[in-house]
């Protein structure tokens, strides 16, 4: 027994070709991982909004609507990089220009993760804000973009879980061969995306816990550490890659273990301090 992979197409909106002083353009698509992105931040940017507007006032809208700039440079520049480094550098090494190919494909968190940081590090310095403050409304958003993008993920087919011929919700998926698998995309919007956002919202609203910043930054990085450790226990590692060690280590677990560190550490910290 199986559920039907609800095959829909990766373009969500295609705009054709047109002619332009004798050349051809196009055509044009608008994937739907694309409008993951764009609506992620979107929804994030709203999001972070109406959280500034309490105590501990992390910064002014205006601010935000600044901050967005940066956050899309951290994860498209960091994302993109994560991935030649942590996943295919010795590809990328052998054809660098591959690295600006974006097209075909290529991100990661973990690198998308490390982009953000270090924007919220450089934007709070610059505009003498508390970078704790500051990194507890960005990460409190964060659930949003992953909910979307793993979704996006389910619709391309891609990133599927593994074998599971017994599991009464399996799918075969387009490009996974013709065994059922675990939908392992939806399990990572489930964890990473919903869970997670409901966890930070809940801790959001304890006044005491939430004056502590920080805090809130921490179990993000330990929340979403954890949710993907779990996940990758089902998801299909990459093809060029494999398991690291033995059957059961992947590099999307071993690049989660730091993630978990450093969010207990901060949690350890500013529960000290503050």
């Amino acid at each position: 027994m199986t559920i039907a992979y609800p095959d829909i197409s990766p373009v969500a909106l295609s705009l054709g070709s047109f002619d332009l002083l004798g050349h051809t353009f196009g055509p044009f698509d608008i994937r739907w991982y694309a409008l993951a992105y764009i609506t992620g931040l979107l929804v994030g940017r709203w999001y972070v909004g109406q959280l500034v507007k309490k105590s501990p006032f992390a910064m002014s809208e205006q601010q935000v609507d600044d901050f967005l700039l940066w956050a899309t440079l951290g994860v498209v520049l960091g994302g993109r990089l994560g991935y030649v480094l942590f996943y295919k550098p010795s590809f990328y090494l052998q054809n660098p220009g591959e690295i600006l190919a974006m097209w075909h494909g290529g991100m990661s968190f973990h690198g998308g993760a490390l982009g953000v940081i270090s924007a919220i590090i450089i934007y709070s310095k610059l505009n003498k804000l508390n970078l704790f403050a500051v990194g507890d409304a960005i990460c409190c958003a964060v659930p949003i973009g992953l909910f979307f993008g793993r979704l996006a993920n389910f619709i391309n087919g891609e990133l599927y879980g593994r074998v599971a011929p017994d599991l009464p919700w399996g799918m075969v998926f387009p490009n996974g061969g013709p065994d059922p698998r675990h939908p392992s995309q939806l399990y990572e919007a489930g964890m990473e995306g919903l869970i997670l956002f409901t966890i930070l919202l809940g801790l959001w609203k304890l006044t005491a816990l939430k004056e502590r910043t920080g805090v809130l930054a921490g179990v993000f990085l330990t929340g979403y550490g954890l949710a993907r450790i779990i996940s990758e226990t089902f998801r299909q590692p990459d093809s060029f890659l494999g398991f690291l060690v033995g059957d059961w280590l992947t590099m999307g677990q071993v690049l989660s273990l730091p993630l978990i560190a450093a969010g207990l550490t901060i949690v350890w910290l500013r529960n000290k301090t503050t």
